[in-house]
């Protein structure tokens, strides 16, 4: 099975917001659609059951899937439109024709105006949107108007109100706020009608006052534009990088006229650990000229070196940076899907890189294919245990998992306990001539790791068997000799690795130290009861399993487990405790 092939793909998609493409044997995209659930909804084209004949036959010609993820549905939305206008693909009915979704024009001259368009080819004319909802767009018009009636030229036409000359002053005046509210910042606005329904309510005026809070009401709701399309930003490309020990992914991001029109994610192999920079320079290079592109204004998400003609920007904030910030969210996706893909395929693969990912981040001399980790257990020294869970090749071993009853310590010193716990371990192991682990990691920080040092050395495996602490607070790493603790990423492969082992040793631990905290609570009690031996005690743990249970039995029960003389006397017995 390829790496590309549509089972493997399927099962790798994104389960967030955005676009997918369906792309035919000769590389054409032939259907465009969005989806709230990438995975879900490209799944259901390949469910058995398919009515439609036109999506059968779509789906028999695809041989590629490509996606670009989104922040919400709406960016989908547009995003699918954009797409579908520039590539007209086959099979696509819906959003073929030249319906488009309704912007905002805010014109200056020769009078100040503001009306929904769908028509952007007017340059006299500064654009807001695109909107998804023109009802939502009507509300906001009638607001802008109300807030600066030089607007409503329907209004001062009737009432001959209103010279142009007036229009153009008071335009100018309030340019700035009319265009916050049409961005959807309406904080000015909004405190303006506070104030007004804060006067209106102490004139007494409650349905006026009624009606601002409407207004403010509707302002708090609505919402203004999306990244995906954007008219400030006409002819850019974004470019942007993730790596990983192995390779390193740069996303391309082509914005046409104020909207995205293609995503494409370059893999790279290093050779020579190259930076980021000179992988996002390559990759810069090779996709400009795969798509020849020839835009002058390049976003990028880190600084590179290019030809002086190219203007290269890294945005910090605004729309710009936001473009960047999508191009970098679709990269990292690129690189989950292709380790999935590559775990499905390889496993073996996806396990050795891994490891070497371990080796590289805790300093190790070797790759840990083996882990043995501890956990102790105790409530105030009674019953005390300890756990070792094994891992081998990242994945629980649970055949080997040992539980361990601390025998030469009283009282509540895990120090002691870890000390003990490792010499018995591994002087096992050294006798039976059983293979050592490669990493040995304690629950704890400084204080349980140099007592299972203490172990190590008294048996000669020191420096023979890397060996760690891992302490829960802040998820320090601690190493032999090493005062200052190691920090690994939150999203560290290596130390979910590290999390699942100690957390599995805790569970691990903490049920077999309940059950002897049980087990000898039950076995002290019925100890005190008169008459019950070794073998009636074992009968009635067999049978009813708790204590509680033995006492609620009624005298039958009793009669059925130990006999009709003995059942009786012991029934009688246990109504007294």
């Amino acid at each position: 099975m390829k790496l590309d092939s549509i089972e493997i793909q399927l099962k790798t998609l994104p389960q967030v917001a955005g676009v997918y493409q369906f792309f035919d044997s000769k590389e054409n995209i032939i259907y465009v659609g969005k989806a709230k659930n990438i995975k879900k909804r490209v799944a259901s084209y390949f469910n058995k059951n398919l009515e439609n004949h036109k999506t059968k036959v779509l789906v028999k010609k695809i041989k590629r899937i490509e996606n670009i993820v989104v922040e919400s549905e709406m960016d989908a939305l547009l995003l699918e439109n954009n797409l579908i206008k520039k590539y007209k693909p086959r099979y696509n009915i819906l959003l073929k024709d030249d319906k488009t979704y309704p912007w905002i024009c805010l014109e200056k001259t020769p009078k100040p105006n503001i009306y929904i368009t769908r028509n952007l080819k007017d340059k006299n004319g500064e654009y807001f949107g695109p909107f998804t909802s023109v009802k939502n767009l009507k509300i906001l018009l009638r607001l802008i108007k109300e807030i600066h009636p030089f607007l409503n030229h329907e209004l001062n036409h009737l009432l001959k109100i209103n010279s142009e000359e007036s229009s153009i002053l008071l335009f100018k005046k309030h340019e700035n706020s009319i265009k916050e509210l049409i961005k959807g910042n309406f904080n000015f606005c909004i405190t303006h009608f506070k104030k007004e329904m804060k006067m209106m309510s102490e004139s007494l005026k409650y349905e006026e006052a009624q009606l601002v809070k409407e207004k403010i009401l509707s302002l708090k709701k609505f919402q203004a534009k999306s990244t995906i399309v954007n008219p400030k930003i006409t002819n850019v490309d974004v470019f942007s990088i993730v790596s990983d020990e192995n390779y390193g992914y740069v996303n391309f991001l082509q914005v046409s006229y104020g909207a995205i029109v293609r995503s494409y994610t370059l893999e790279i192999r290093k050779k020579l650990q190259e930076s980021n920079s000179t992988l996002l320079q390559l990759g810069i290079i090779e996709i400009r000229q795969k798509f020849s592109c020839n835009a002058k204004t390049i976003l990028l998400s880190e600084k590179v070196s290019l030809t002086k003609e190219l203007n290269l920007i890294v945005p910090k904030q605004g729309d710009k940076k936001s473009l960047v910030d999508l191009s970098l969210r679709n990269a990292k996706y690129f690189r989950i899907e292709r380790f999935k893909q590559i775990k499905m395929l390889d496993p073996e693969s996806h396990t050795k890189r891994i490891m070497n990912q371990m080796k590289i981040d805790l300093r190790l001399p070797e790759e840990p294919f083996h882990i043995e980790c501890f956990d102790n257990s105790n409530i105030q020294g009674s019953n005390p245990v300890a756990a070792c869970v094994v891992f081998k090749k990242g994945k629980p071993s649970k055949k080997e998992y040992r539980h361990y009853n601390i025998k030469t310590v009283e009282g509540p010193d895990d120090f002691a306990s870890m000390e003990e716990v490792i010499l018995r371990r591994y002087k096992r192991l050294l006798n039976e001539k059983a293979p050592l682990p490669q990493l040995i990691v304690i629950d704890g920080g400084k204080g349980q790791l140099s007592s299972a040092l203490k172990s190590l050395d008294f048996l000669g495996l020191r420096g023979k068997i890397s060996i760690l602490g891992i302490a829960k607070r802040l998820e320090e790493i601690y190493f032999p000799g090493d005062k200052i603790p190691l920090y690994l990423d939150k999203k560290s492969e290596t130390l979910k690795i590290l999390q699942r082992a100690r957390d599995e040793a805790h569970r691990f631990g903490i049920t077999f130290h309940r059950k002897k905290r049980s087990k000898n609570s039950i076995h002290s009690k019925l100890d005190q009861i008169p008459g019950i031996g070794e073998a009636s005690r074992l009968k009635l743990l067999r049978n009813l399993k708790t204590f509680t249970r033995i006492k609620s039995a009624s005298e039958n029960e009793i009669i059925d487990i130990l006999g009709n003389k003995k059942g009786k006397k012991i029934f009688e017995t246990l109504k007294k405790y």
